[in-house]
């Protein structure tokens, strides 16, 4: 599924210090206080304390701005474009934008549940993806830049462009995301262990 970044609603966060956009999450319809994973971009605009989410394993990444520094249990990290974290959501975290503003990704899976990576991946001609990890899982794709399209893996629809930061979601097991051209993405898979 296609979803274009102007489509996503900013919700701004309780302590105002920016904004959150949801990509994607599972089960649908989920809240902050029951999903088995989400991805969302946020929007960093000064510096203050992440909100704590127990047994959530999160991974962030840094899209756009100068640097951020994530302090973790007294830990400096620095972050600089395209930079990953790892870290629990329990941690004791706090975030500081020194050149102004920042936009980041964000994957965050339930302990035990979920669970999901992501990486950069640079596209020069095609770019495929099988999706696997079990019912509930997924392969998340956001366009950095433009200079890719989404192509259809049956061949029976058009060709769609994207845009610096559209997506695509696909929680199809055995389905493929196929994208084609010049350009930058990062690539997230999340796997769900079966409920028992």
């Amino acid at each position: 599924m296609l979803r274009r970044w102007e489509d996503l609603e900013a919700k701004p966060w309780k302590n105002g210090g920016g904004s959150t956009r949801d990509v994607a999450a599972s089960p649908e319809g989920a809240t902050l206080a029951d999903f088995d994973w989400r991805v969302s971009v946020a929007e960093v605009e000064r510096d203050g304390p992440f909100s704590a989410f127990p047994d959530i394993d999160r991974v962030i990444m840094l899209l756009e701005g100068g640097e951020m520094v994530l302090t973790v249990n007294g830990t400096p990290h620095t972050l600089g474009r395209l930079d990953t974290l790892a870290f629990a959501g329990e941690d004791d975290t706090a975030c500081r934008v020194p050149g102004g503003a920042t936009r980041d990704l964000n994957l965050m899976t339930r302990r035990g549940r979920a669970a999901g990576s992501m990486r950069v991946v640079e596209v020069a001609g095609d770019h495929e993806v099988a999706v696997s990890g079990g019912e509930g899982g997924a392969v998340v794709l956001l366009a950095l830049t433009g200079g890719l399209a989404l192509e259809p893996a049956d061949g029976s629809e058009p060709v769609t462009t994207l845009r610096a930061l559209d997506s695509v979601v696909e929680g199809a097991v055995g389905s493929h995301i196929r994208v084609a051209g010049t350009g930058t993405l990062v690539e997230l898979r999340i796997t769900v262990a079966p409920h028992g």
